[in-house]
């Protein structure tokens, strides 16, 4: 099991992560604009869980410096300054699901665990004591299952 910072911001992830990776000596490894993204059927006119990303905003990027790993998009922030969610990242759809069922026990699940286009399972919720999580269980990034 890995924590991952994720970074929430508004507007301006790729300055952002780009000036990380220099300050931290590491390099931005991926980023995916919203409108790169293939569509979602979890995507309506209401947006993402209330959310509507812009197509140019960035949807994901991931910078890695020695053996740590920051990850960030622009979305909905609970501050001008965007927020702050860890992400556990398992290697199991399993542990996925028991971690999961864990941090939202008494708490309020955003994004209910499900597959998606980058993960076997990956779903966002806010724990009993209010703090912001998700859980992913990756595909492997050759794009197999």
């Amino acid at each position: 099991m890995k924590l991952i910072p994720f970074l929430g911001f508004n507007g301006n992830t790729h300055e952002a992560m780009a000036f990380y990776a220099r300050a931290l000596g590491g390099k931005v490894v991926s980023e995916m604009k919203y409108g790169d993204m293939p569509p979602s059927p979890d995507m309506d006119a209401e947006g993402c869980g209330g959310f509507m990303p812009q197509p140019e905003h960035v949807a994901h990027c991931q910078v890695e410096a020695g053996g740590a790993i920051l990850m960030a998009a622009d979305g909905p922030a609970t501050d001008g300054q965007g927020a702050t969610t860890i992400n556990v990242d398992v290697d199991s759809v399993e542990e996925a699901e028991r971690v999961f069922a864990a941090l939202a026990d008494g708490g309020q699940v955003q994004m209910p665990l499900a597959e998606t286009f980058w993960a076997r399972r990956w779903g966002m919720l806010v724990d009993r004591y209010g703090k912001p999580w998700m859980v992913n269980c990756m595909k492997p990034m050759d794009g197999g299952q």
